[in-house]
């Protein structure tokens, strides 16, 4: 394993034009504690809106959290720079398994989630990655990650609806804020808007603040026994294939940013977020992925040094002990996650369909078209299969059908040699259409 030690970039004062702090480097420990508890404040809106949405405790979460990125950081060696805050992709099964056998099932999903994913990891890491590509294509990793978030929608509408001016200042407060600043304000949008929206509910008495008050400074945060429940693991299994996808785009996008090739990290990836999610499923946090937020982080500063992720791993663990913090995020009230899960709901849906753009996915072939049509109604209505005492919902069977539609219907026409007939609707535009224009 590689030594714990950095580099000093430069007089370690400044990133000059151009330059970026490499993983194996830092600036001075003053500005390193810095961005790294600038990466404590990108996770936190959504790293604990997950908590608060699924009744889970929020310093549970956030302990499992710092945890999971300090075991992701000695997992890859110190190479990866990267958060593991809750995944969203967690929320309805979590939901689902709680509302029907109680937290401790939920947790039990979690954990066999984590699993799943550490074993994936192991077998990337000695077979490569891919045969991930193969497995999961550009059009069926985009289907799931959008049908996961739409089919979220109603559980906004039920927060929005409680108190709908909360909602609205909340909801519109991220939406200009977005458009008003720029840099690390811009990226934090959703944590701010979140800040303005408790400030309006509490003016209007929607918080209650009784539950801080009662809470102590210190102490271990409140930790959940797992149990298991066939029943409802059918829902867990989908997450094991966002978390695939977002783990595989983290390591692409860190190497695009620093100029490194670190596909020989991505097996290490999936097995440290396999077992960071182990560890939350043990005692009752969410199960983590690598976040975005970070990368917009490090993207917005160009540091990219691992140090300050340890920073950030040190913080967030510290935080955790303190059950007067996690109680006051607790009072977040309904209206506020309303109108933040409104944004974040949607914007994972649209994050699928980013990585069919990104991928340029050519909806002109009918196999491509199919494999989003089907799954994605089956996701947004919630479709539901119950056999015998297993239930199967709208996320676990739009990625079944994803998965089944495309390998079945692209195997189909490479023998039948269709797979260049023209798509039904044939108004389906093939890309042409536009070209003079």
């Amino acid at each position: 394993m590689a030594a714990l030690g950095w580099k000093i970039h430069g007089d370690g004062k400044r990133v000059e034009p151009g330059a970026v702090v490499s993983t194996d480097e830092r600036l001075s420990w003053p500005r390193t504690i810095g961005i790294g508890m600038q990466h404590v404040v990108a996770m936190f809106g959504a790293t604990f809106l997950v908590p608060l949405l699924t009744g889970f405790s929020p310093a549970t979460t956030l302990f499992f959290s710092a945890i999971g990125t300090i075991g992701f950081l000695l997992i890859t060696r110190n190479r990866l720079p990267s958060y593991l805050g809750s995944s969203f992709a967690f929320i309805a099964p979590i939901t689902a398994a709680s509302a029907s056998g109680g937290q401790s099932v939920a947790v039990g999903g979690i954990l066999v989630t984590g699993l799943v994913l550490a074993v994936i990891g192991v077998v990337v890491h000695f077979a490569g990655p891919r045969w991930i590509d193969v497995t999961m294509p550009p059009i069926v990793t985009g289907t799931i990650v959008a049908l996961i978030g739409l089919n979220l929608a109603p559980a906004a509408w039920n927060n929005f609806k409680v108190f709908p001016v909360t909602a609205f200042v909340t909801l519109a407060s991220i939406i200009l804020i977005t458009v008003l600043f720029k840099g690390i304000i811009g990226r934090l949008a959703i944590l701010l808007g979140v800040i303005i929206g408790y400030v309006v509910a509490t003016v209007r008495g929607e918080v209650d603040f009784a539950p801080v008050s009662d809470a102590s400074w210190f102490g271990l945060p409140e930790f959940v026994t797992p149990t298991f429940d066939v029943a409802v693991l059918g829902l867990f299994v989908p997450v094991v294939l966002v978390l695939v996808a977002e783990n595989v785009g983290h390591v692409k996008s860190v190497a695009a940013m620093t100029g490194k090739n670190l596909d020989d990290l991505t097996g290490r990836a999936l097995f440290a977020d396999g077992l960071a999610t182990t560890f939350a499923g043990i005692g009752g946090g969410s199960g983590t992925t690598t976040y975005a937020e970070n990368i917009g982080v490090m993207a917005a500063t160009r540091v990219y040094s691992t140090a300050a992720y340890w920073v950030a791993g040190a913080t967030a663990l510290v935080l955790s002990m303190s059950p007067k913090f996690g109680a006051l995020i607790a009072t977040i009230p309904a209206g506020v996650l309303g109108g933040a899960t409104t944004m974040l709901y949607g914007m994972i849906g649209i994050l699928g369909a980013r990585i069919w753009v990104q991928n340029k996915v050519d909806f002109s072939d009918p196999v491509n078209l199919t494999t989003a049509a089907v799954p994605l109604v089956v996701g947004i209505a919630n479709f539901t299969w119950v056999i015998g005492d297993v239930t199967f919902e709208g996320i676990a069977l739009g990625t079944a059908s994803a998965l089944v539609i495309y390998h079945v219907m692209r195997n189909i026409a490479r023998w039948r040699g269709t797979s260049q007939e023209p798509a039904s609707p044939a108004s389906v535009p093939g890309g042409e259409e536009m070209a003079d224009r």
